[in-house]
Protein backbone atom coordinates (compact mmCIF):
# COMPACT_ATOMS: atom_id res chain seq x y z
CA UNK A 1 0.00 0.00 0.00
CA UNK A 2 1.31 3.53 -1.00
CA UNK A 3 -1.55 6.05 1.19
CA UNK A 4 -1.14 9.55 0.31
CA UNK A 5 -3.22 12.69 0.42
CA UNK A 6 -4.03 15.01 -2.09
CA UNK A 7 -5.00 18.86 -1.63
CA UNK A 8 -5.82 21.69 -4.08
CA UNK A 9 -7.08 25.00 -4.26
CA UNK A 10 -5.62 26.13 -0.41
CA UNK A 11 -6.21 29.57 -1.84
CA UNK A 12 -4.44 31.38 0.81
CA UNK A 13 -6.64 30.02 3.71
CA UNK A 14 -4.73 29.36 7.06
CA UNK A 15 -7.79 26.77 7.91
CA UNK A 16 -7.42 24.74 5.09
CA UNK A 17 -2.90 24.59 5.58
CA UNK A 18 -4.07 23.89 9.17
CA UNK A 19 -6.57 21.15 8.86
CA UNK A 20 -4.07 19.42 5.68
CA UNK A 21 -1.18 20.09 8.19
CA UNK A 22 -2.58 17.59 11.29
CA UNK A 23 -3.92 14.78 8.55
CA UNK A 24 -0.33 14.64 7.49
CA UNK A 25 0.57 14.18 11.11
CA UNK A 26 -1.93 11.92 12.19
CA UNK A 27 -2.03 9.92 9.09
CA UNK A 28 1.14 9.40 8.15
CA UNK A 29 1.07 9.43 4.53
CA UNK A 30 3.83 7.60 1.62
CA UNK A 31 2.80 10.17 -0.32
CA UNK A 32 0.97 14.09 -0.45
CA UNK A 33 0.31 16.15 -3.22
CA UNK A 34 -0.69 19.84 -3.69
CA UNK A 35 -1.82 20.62 -6.38
CA UNK A 36 -2.09 24.64 -7.04
CA UNK A 37 -3.71 27.71 -6.38
CA UNK A 38 -2.13 27.83 -3.27
CA UNK A 39 -1.64 31.13 -2.69
CA UNK A 40 -3.93 33.89 -1.34
CA UNK A 41 -5.07 36.84 -4.30
CA UNK A 42 -3.04 39.65 -3.49
CA UNK A 43 -1.36 38.21 -0.43
CA UNK A 44 1.92 37.13 -1.75
CA UNK A 45 2.84 36.51 2.03
CA UNK A 46 0.89 33.03 2.58
CA UNK A 47 3.46 31.35 1.35
CA UNK A 48 6.71 32.78 3.33
CA UNK A 49 4.65 33.00 6.24
CA UNK A 50 1.79 30.17 6.91
CA UNK A 51 2.59 27.33 4.15
CA UNK A 52 6.15 26.95 3.90
CA UNK A 53 6.36 27.35 7.77
CA UNK A 54 3.47 24.77 7.84
CA UNK A 55 5.56 22.18 6.28
CA UNK A 56 9.06 22.70 7.59
CA UNK A 57 7.44 22.38 11.51
CA UNK A 58 5.89 18.88 9.51
CA UNK A 59 9.34 18.16 8.46
CA UNK A 60 10.83 18.88 11.32
CA UNK A 61 8.27 16.99 13.77
CA UNK A 62 8.19 14.13 11.48
CA UNK A 63 11.73 13.22 11.45
CA UNK A 64 12.00 9.96 9.03
CA UNK A 65 8.05 9.73 9.02
CA UNK A 66 8.29 13.03 7.04
CA UNK A 67 6.62 12.08 3.35
CA UNK A 68 7.88 13.21 0.22
CA UNK A 69 5.67 16.03 -1.00
CA UNK A 70 5.02 17.18 -4.57
CA UNK A 71 3.97 20.67 -5.50
CA UNK A 72 2.42 22.63 -8.33
CA UNK A 73 1.07 26.55 -8.78
CA UNK A 74 -2.06 27.13 -10.15
CA UNK A 75 -2.81 29.89 -12.58
CA UNK A 76 -3.83 32.19 -9.06
CA UNK A 77 -0.44 31.65 -7.92
CA UNK A 78 2.27 34.41 -9.22
CA UNK A 79 4.95 33.14 -11.16
CA UNK A 80 6.80 35.98 -9.01
CA UNK A 81 7.01 33.53 -5.80
CA UNK A 82 8.26 30.78 -8.04
CA UNK A 83 11.99 31.23 -6.34
CA UNK A 84 10.41 30.62 -2.98
CA UNK A 85 9.15 27.18 -4.09
CA UNK A 86 12.53 26.75 -5.64
CA UNK A 87 14.15 27.70 -2.69
CA UNK A 88 11.95 25.16 -0.56
CA UNK A 89 12.35 22.64 -2.85
CA UNK A 90 16.28 22.50 -2.45
CA UNK A 91 16.17 22.37 1.29
CA UNK A 92 13.64 19.43 0.99
CA UNK A 93 10.49 21.04 1.83
CA UNK A 94 8.80 19.23 -1.17
CA UNK A 95 9.10 18.74 -4.37
CA UNK A 96 8.68 21.36 -6.91
CA UNK A 97 7.40 19.22 -10.34
CA UNK A 98 6.04 22.11 -12.60
CA UNK A 99 7.33 20.86 -16.16
CA UNK A 100 9.42 18.08 -14.52
CA UNK A 101 8.75 14.94 -12.94
CA UNK A 102 10.39 13.18 -9.66
CA UNK A 103 9.81 9.38 -8.58
CA UNK A 104 7.83 7.97 -5.84
CA UNK A 105 8.01 4.46 -5.22
CA UNK A 106 7.55 2.29 -8.65
CA UNK A 107 5.99 5.46 -9.98
CA UNK A 108 6.54 8.94 -11.19
CA UNK A 109 4.96 11.90 -10.72
CA UNK A 110 4.86 14.79 -13.49
CA UNK A 111 3.42 18.17 -12.49
CA UNK A 112 2.08 20.81 -15.26
CA UNK A 113 0.72 24.34 -13.60
CA UNK A 114 -0.96 26.02 -16.43
CA UNK A 115 -4.32 26.22 -17.46
CA UNK A 116 -6.05 27.19 -20.87
CA UNK A 117 -7.02 30.85 -21.04
CA UNK A 118 -9.83 32.38 -18.19
CA UNK A 119 -11.40 35.21 -18.03
CA UNK A 120 -8.40 36.71 -15.01
CA UNK A 121 -5.96 38.99 -15.95
CA UNK A 122 -3.40 36.81 -14.31
CA UNK A 123 -2.03 35.29 -17.30
CA UNK A 124 1.45 33.88 -15.40
CA UNK A 125 0.19 29.80 -15.70
CA UNK A 126 -2.44 30.37 -18.41
CA UNK A 127 -1.29 28.95 -21.88
CA UNK A 128 -3.41 28.48 -25.32
CA UNK A 129 -4.12 24.94 -24.94
CA UNK A 130 -3.76 23.02 -28.65
CA UNK A 131 -4.09 25.98 -30.48
CA UNK A 132 -4.75 29.55 -30.23
CA UNK A 133 -8.55 29.73 -29.86
CA UNK A 134 -9.78 31.36 -26.72
CA UNK A 135 -13.48 30.60 -25.39
CA UNK A 136 -15.70 33.65 -25.49
CA UNK A 137 -15.18 35.80 -22.62
CA UNK A 138 -11.99 34.87 -21.89
CA UNK A 139 -8.54 37.00 -21.82
CA UNK A 140 -5.50 35.47 -24.44
CA UNK A 141 -2.20 35.17 -22.77
CA UNK A 142 -0.59 38.39 -24.19
CA UNK A 143 -3.38 40.65 -23.28
CA UNK A 144 -3.38 39.93 -19.54
CA UNK A 145 -1.00 40.50 -16.48
CA UNK A 146 2.48 38.71 -15.53
CA UNK A 147 4.12 39.37 -12.93
CA UNK A 148 7.40 38.35 -14.30
CA UNK A 149 8.67 38.86 -17.78
CA UNK A 150 7.84 36.71 -20.59
CA UNK A 151 8.77 36.53 -24.04
CA UNK A 152 5.70 37.75 -26.72
CA UNK A 153 6.63 34.48 -28.52
CA UNK A 154 6.04 32.33 -25.93
CA UNK A 155 2.78 33.94 -25.07
CA UNK A 156 1.43 34.44 -28.58
CA UNK A 157 2.66 30.87 -29.63
CA UNK A 158 3.09 28.66 -26.87
CA UNK A 159 0.59 25.86 -26.02
CA UNK A 160 -0.13 23.60 -23.14
CA UNK A 161 0.08 20.57 -25.81
CA UNK A 162 3.56 21.42 -27.06
CA UNK A 163 4.47 21.10 -23.55
CA UNK A 164 3.13 18.01 -22.49
CA UNK A 165 4.43 16.43 -25.39
CA UNK A 166 7.79 17.46 -24.20
CA UNK A 167 7.56 16.99 -20.93
CA UNK A 168 6.27 13.57 -21.77
CA UNK A 169 8.63 12.65 -24.86
CA UNK A 170 9.51 8.99 -24.86
CA UNK A 171 8.31 8.50 -21.43
CA UNK A 172 6.55 5.10 -20.25
CA UNK A 173 3.16 6.79 -18.73
CA UNK A 174 1.50 3.53 -17.44
CA UNK A 175 2.93 4.35 -13.80
CA UNK A 176 2.60 8.22 -14.31
CA UNK A 177 0.69 10.15 -11.88
CA UNK A 178 0.03 13.57 -13.49
CA UNK A 179 0.11 16.60 -11.16
CA UNK A 180 -2.13 18.62 -13.55
CA UNK A 181 -3.49 22.35 -12.27
CA UNK A 182 -6.05 22.24 -15.06
CA UNK A 183 -8.50 18.99 -15.18
CA UNK A 184 -9.32 17.18 -18.79
CA UNK A 185 -11.79 18.54 -20.76
CA UNK A 186 -15.42 17.06 -20.59
CA UNK A 187 -14.91 15.48 -17.21
CA UNK A 188 -17.07 15.88 -14.16
CA UNK A 189 -14.03 17.67 -13.03
CA UNK A 190 -13.66 20.87 -15.27
CA UNK A 191 -18.12 21.66 -15.06
CA UNK A 192 -17.72 25.41 -14.82
CA UNK A 193 -21.36 27.97 -13.44
CA UNK A 194 -21.49 28.91 -16.88
CA UNK A 195 -25.29 27.42 -17.77
CA UNK A 196 -27.46 29.49 -19.93
CA UNK A 197 -24.61 32.21 -19.95
CA UNK A 198 -23.45 33.82 -23.09
CA UNK A 199 -20.69 36.72 -24.47
CA UNK A 200 -21.83 38.48 -27.28
CA UNK A 201 -24.51 36.14 -28.60
CA UNK A 202 -21.86 33.40 -27.61
CA UNK A 203 -22.79 30.81 -25.67
CA UNK A 204 -20.44 29.72 -23.06
CA UNK A 205 -18.71 26.13 -22.68
CA UNK A 206 -19.26 24.95 -19.16
CA UNK A 207 -16.63 22.40 -19.42
CA UNK A 208 -13.20 24.79 -19.18
CA UNK A 209 -10.60 22.17 -18.78
CA UNK A 210 -8.23 21.46 -21.01
CA UNK A 211 -8.48 19.19 -24.45
CA UNK A 212 -4.72 18.84 -24.66
CA UNK A 213 -4.67 17.12 -21.56
CA UNK A 214 -7.46 14.91 -22.35
CA UNK A 215 -5.91 14.03 -25.78
CA UNK A 216 -2.76 13.17 -23.88
CA UNK A 217 -4.86 10.81 -21.21
CA UNK A 218 -6.54 9.12 -24.36
CA UNK A 219 -3.14 8.39 -25.98
CA UNK A 220 -0.77 7.88 -23.58
CA UNK A 221 -3.08 6.46 -20.25
CA UNK A 222 -1.16 7.74 -17.29
CA UNK A 223 -2.12 6.42 -14.30
CA UNK A 224 -3.61 8.25 -12.39
CA UNK A 225 -4.66 12.18 -13.19
CA UNK A 226 -4.86 14.42 -9.75
CA UNK A 227 -6.53 18.00 -10.55
CA UNK A 228 -8.09 21.50 -9.04
CA UNK A 229 -8.79 24.54 -10.38
CA UNK A 230 -12.89 24.17 -11.26
CA UNK A 231 -13.94 25.02 -7.39
CA UNK A 232 -17.91 24.26 -8.21
CA UNK A 233 -17.47 21.22 -10.52
CA UNK A 234 -18.08 18.83 -7.91
CA UNK A 235 -21.36 20.50 -6.77
CA UNK A 236 -22.35 20.89 -9.71
CA UNK A 237 -21.68 17.22 -11.43
CA UNK A 238 -21.44 15.55 -7.63
CA UNK A 239 -18.84 13.83 -8.33
CA UNK A 240 -14.76 14.38 -7.65
CA UNK A 241 -13.71 11.07 -9.16
CA UNK A 242 -13.80 10.23 -13.33
CA UNK A 243 -12.22 8.30 -15.32
CA UNK A 244 -10.92 8.12 -19.33
CA UNK A 245 -10.17 5.13 -20.13
CA UNK A 246 -8.02 3.30 -17.50
CA UNK A 247 -6.92 6.65 -16.12
CA UNK A 248 -8.29 7.49 -12.54
CA UNK A 249 -8.87 10.91 -12.27
CA UNK A 250 -9.52 12.91 -8.68
CA UNK A 251 -10.48 16.09 -8.05
CA UNK A 252 -9.78 18.08 -5.31
CA UNK A 253 -10.97 21.49 -5.49
CA UNK A 254 -13.74 22.92 -3.81
CA UNK A 255 -16.24 25.62 -3.56
CA UNK A 256 -17.08 26.46 0.45
CA UNK A 257 -14.38 27.00 2.93
CA UNK A 258 -13.73 23.65 4.20
CA UNK A 259 -10.80 21.70 2.99
CA UNK A 260 -11.18 18.95 0.53
CA UNK A 261 -9.08 16.55 1.38
CA UNK A 262 -8.64 13.51 -1.06
CA UNK A 263 -7.14 9.96 0.35
CA UNK A 264 -5.88 7.54 -1.93
CA UNK A 265 -3.78 4.26 -2.39
CA UNK A 266 -1.55 4.77 -5.09
CA UNK A 267 -1.82 1.19 -5.77
CA UNK A 268 -5.84 1.10 -6.14
CA UNK A 269 -6.47 5.16 -6.35
CA UNK A 270 -10.14 3.74 -7.84
CA UNK A 271 -10.81 3.24 -4.31
CA UNK A 272 -10.32 6.99 -3.09
CA UNK A 273 -12.44 8.83 -0.36
CA UNK A 274 -12.78 12.63 -0.19
CA UNK A 275 -13.52 14.43 3.10
CA UNK A 276 -14.65 18.37 4.01
CA UNK A 277 -12.65 19.04 6.54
Amino acid sequence: MIPCLFASDLHGSTHRTTALAKAIASERPRGVFLGGDLLAAGDPAFLEHVLLPAFERLRREMGAEYPPVFAIFGNDDPRAHEPLMEAAAARGTWHYVHDRSAPLGPFVVFGYNCVPPTPFRLKDWERYDVSRYVDPGCVAPEDGAHSVSVPMHEMRYGTIATDLERLTAGKDLSHAVCLFHSPPYQTALDRAALDDRRVDHAPLDPHVGSIAVRRLFESRAPWLGLHGHVHESARLTGAWMDRIGSTVLLGAAHDGPELALVRFDLERPGEASRDLL
